[in-house]
């Protein structure tokens, strides 16, 4: 498996911007598809963006959509999520993920990192 580390995450206020990194080691980064997912209290883990391993065919889920762009380095064994126009419902902690192809559903994926806290306030 690929081990992650997600950085990048903080306060924020409303309207503002963030840029998420996923550190990836272990494995070959580019063999895999990635992708964000994010979780907010008492809420279930929900998909936020992937990218296949070439870095194309970006998908969202519809509420970040113009907001949210992912992004990947296979150079630099990273991926990124520059989130912009933030609101307080993006509010969660975000966790990148590594598969074997690009998937929405969360049990497709197979590595998991640690999380990182993004908190926007009103």
């Amino acid at each position: 498996q690929v081990q992650l580390v997600e950085s990048g995450g903080g306060l924020v206020q409303a309207g503002g911007s963030l840029r998420l990194s996923c550190a990836a080691s272990g494995r070959t980064f580019s063999n895999y598809a990635m992708g964000w997912f994010r979780q907010a209290p008492g809420k279930e883990r929900d998909f936020v963006a992937a990218i296949n391993w070439s870095g194309g065919n970006p998908v969202y889920t519809d509420s970040v959509k113009g907001r949210f762009t992912i992004s990947r380095d296979n150079a630099k064994n990273t991926l990124f999520l520059q989130m912009n126009r933030l609101t307080p419902e993006d509010t969660a902690t975000y966790y990148c993920a590594a598969s074997r192809w690009i998937s929405l559903k969360r049990d497709e994926y197979e590595s998991w990192g640690q999380g990182t806290q993004v908190t926007v306030s009103s």
